[in-house]
């Protein structure tokens, strides 16, 4: 009876030990200079996720902006993707249930008045970078580009996708599109052997 207990005790600990793991909030401060951002997501409903940015070093007419996501706010980048000298920001969110994909949400500075949404395509529109593409993608900002990278998969057997051992790295520039919204548009890809 008492090792029932005591296993029992233990089970409840390890259960609430990584659901606390699971729901860890997001909160981080990013800045360029004196200016950036805050953002704020407490990650607890994975299919209805609030999310909060907040100005740091803006003119007082920047407010706050607040907006639902699905999945789990994952980490943040700051740097100048538009080469306007202003601070612009990367959000990553984890798809819930489905750990190998992740949405990035481009957020660009107004000449640090206020804030404006960058667009991040979806893969799937672009059929020269689609190929082989099955999700587990890696992103990072460096020198004011999006890279993304991520392994290929033989899709020919959509009942048996298997890694070719063949990465696909694809970089990223913030331009206006013809309507003069912000977009990540795609600058070059290559593929190179997975060491």
């Amino acid at each position: 009876m008492k090792l029932r207990l005591y296993i029992y005790v233990l089970m409840s600990v390890f259960c609430m030990v990584n659901l606390q793991a699971q729901t860890k909030r997001f909160d981080t401060s990013m800045k360029i200079g004196r200016a950036g951002y805050k953002v704020y997501c407490p990650n607890k409903n994975l299919d209805k996720n609030p999310v909060t940015i907040g100005a740091i070093g803006f003119e007082n007419t920047a407010r706050d902006v607040s907006f639902e996501v699905k999945g789990k706010v994952v980490k943040a980048e700051v740097d100048d993707l538009d080469n306007d000298g202003f601070p612009d920001m990367v959000i990553y969110v984890n798809m819930p249930g489905n750990k190998n994909k992740v949405i990035v949400i481009g957020v660009g500075s107004e000449e640090n008045k206020g804030f404006r949404p960058i667009i991040f395509p979806d893969i799937l529109d672009n059929p020269k970078i689609r190929t082989g593409y099955a999700g587990f993608d890696q992103y990072y900002l460096m020198e004011g580009y999006l890279m993304r990278k991520f392994p290929l998969f033989d899709t020919s057997d959509t009942a048996n996708i298997k890694p070719t051992g063949v990465m696909r790295q694809v970089q990223y520039k913030v331009a206006p599109d013809e309507r003069g919204q912000l977009t990540f548009k795609v600058i070059r890809s290559y593929d190179f052997n997975k060491q």
